[in-house]
């Protein structure tokens, strides 16, 4: 029945899956650290700012970088312990950013419990709980988008009077090959799942809620069909209807604006965002994050990570305090098998091959993607031969060989009139190219280099205003 009732987007591909590695796998718990690298960048938007000194005593929870502006996120102390000293790490993305290095003392603390919590919500009636009180609950405990972009889940979730938003889609696609970390929260824990959805909607007005799974995950879909119609039962007469979307499996399905036209049939215009169009999305890690800090004002201070592929020993979907290097994570995993290749932060389609496994767990990180030698493509690069797959593949409608032959020429002005900020980054233009061209990569240089110029001429403009107002 779900597979006849999935829907989905046109173009797309379909990659090897690879969930098989740890689909199967119950979330375990990591065990405590002896020191966390806790960067202040962990969001879209502006970094935090330090609010501990050097030598502080760190409790649970204690915020230790404060929101700046609106579209930010405040950071917390995953575990007790005290601050080491202010520091840097580097991003998977090759950013390095302030960072802070906490020397953890925490052998009392119960991760066991915390995790348990997530699935044993206290009762409660939603109608205890006003839209402002629970969007300054997500704000104060610093969420973000755990999908990967880490966008500030305050900042979507903040009413709009002139932009309405009518359909609420919590995303349970996974669509990233390998990743398994949503599936097993959407096993372990539906009730909270939807608990977070329910709260989320009520934030939002929305009138409708849409669980969108795809159909590569049955028993998910089992199980949140499961808690839908128990919540159904006894939901109160304001809030939003919910019902499960079954989803087609295809790559990236998970997609913001392909998963908005595959559910509701809308199109979010280049530019706009989709509460333009009366719609919102939010991730299910998101969702159990909404649900423990509106319930019990628990700041965001773990995740669930996938440890996983071929090169890996044991996969493993872990629950992990942010700022724990990813050499802890495969180091419990049982290491690196001799074939072991390449490591990824994230999957194989979006992640970014990392030299060091000192990179620590942000927000956004979603998996850890070991490839064993068999499972790196070793073709040789080739010319284009202007074939056009990539162009039939693009989600996002673009011309991918166009952008990636202006972008490795170093030709800007045509790089811009092709419309690089409507990329997604969703690698299925390099994925398709027979003549293995890394598009993605030569693309992403291509934006960071627009960024880089864009950065300049702000700076340049305010130093001439400045020298105005001096004369």
């Amino acid at each position: 029945m779900a597979n006849e009732n999935a829907v989905s987007f046109p173009r797309g591909i379909h990659p090897r899956e690879g969930k098989e590695f740890s689909e199967k796998c119950a979330i375990e718990m990591l065990p405590v650290p002896k020191e966390l690298r806790i960067s202040l960048s962990q969001h879209i938007g502006t970094p935090a700012e330090l609010c501990v000194q050097p030598r502080d005593v760190l409790k649970y929870g204690q915020k230790i970088g404060e929101a700046k502006g609106f579209v930010s996120a405040a950071v917390f102390a995953p575990l007790p312990g005290s601050m080491k000293r202010m520091g840097s790490v580097t991003l998977p993305n090759g950013r390095r950013v302030p960072a802070i290095i906490e020397t953890v003392d925490a052998e009392n603390f119960d991760t066991r419990a915390l995790f348990d919590q997530m699935k044993n919500l206290r009762e409660f009636s939603l109608s205890e709980f006003t839209p402002e009180e629970i969007t300054l609950k997500i704000t104060n405990a610093g969420l973000v988008g755990q999908g990967g972009a880490a966008f500030p889940t305050h900042v979507k979730l903040a009413r709009n009077p002139s932009k309405p938003v009518d359909s609420l889609l919590i995303n349970g696609c996974e669509c990233e090959p390998y990743l398994t970390a949503d599936h097993r929260l959407m096993l372990e824990m539906p009730d909270t799942v939807i608990t977070g959805a329910r709260f989320a909607a009520k934030a939002l007005g929305a009138k409708q809620i849409k669980l969108c799974v795809e159909t590569n995950k049955p028993d998910a879909i089992r199980k949140l069909s499961e808690s839908v119609e128990r919540w159904n039962q006894k939901k109160e007469s304001s809030e939003a209807d919910i019902q499960l979307q079954p989803m087609k499996t295809k790559y990236p399905q998970g997609g913001e604006k392909q998963l908005i036209y595959a559910a509701l049939r809308r199109k979010v215009p280049l530019g706009k965002l989709p509460m333009d169009i009366g719609a919102a999305v939010v991730n299910v890690g998101s969702a159990v994050s909404i649900a423990m800090a509106v319930l019990f004002d628990a700041p965001l201070t773990h995740r669930v990570v996938t440890v996983t592929g071929g090169g890996i020993n044991r996969p493993a979907n872990l629950f992990v305090p942010i700022g724990t290097p990813i050499s802890l994570l495969i180091e419990h995993c049982g290491g690196l098998k001799e074939n072991a290749k390449r490591v990824l932060v994230g999957g194989p389609m979006m992640g970014f091959a990392v030299g060091s496994l000192e990179i620590p767990v942000t927000k956004g990180t979603s998996g850890i993607t070991v490839f064993s030698s068999d499972e790196v493509d070793r073709a040789k690069e080739t010319n284009c031969i202007r074939c056009g797959r990539c162009v039939s593949a693009c989600p996002m409608r673009l011309i991918p060989s166009r952008l990636m032959l202006a972008a490795r020429s170093k030709n800007w002005d045509a790089f811009r009139e092709y419309h690089p900020t409507a990329c997604i980054e969703c690698g299925c233009c390099s994925f398709s190219c027979p003549a293995k061209i890394p598009i993605i990569q030569l693309i992403r240089v291509g934006k960071m280099e627009l960024a880089h110029q864009k950065a300049e001429e702000a700076a340049k403009a305010k130093a001439e205003e400045e020298k105005k107002k001096k004369s």
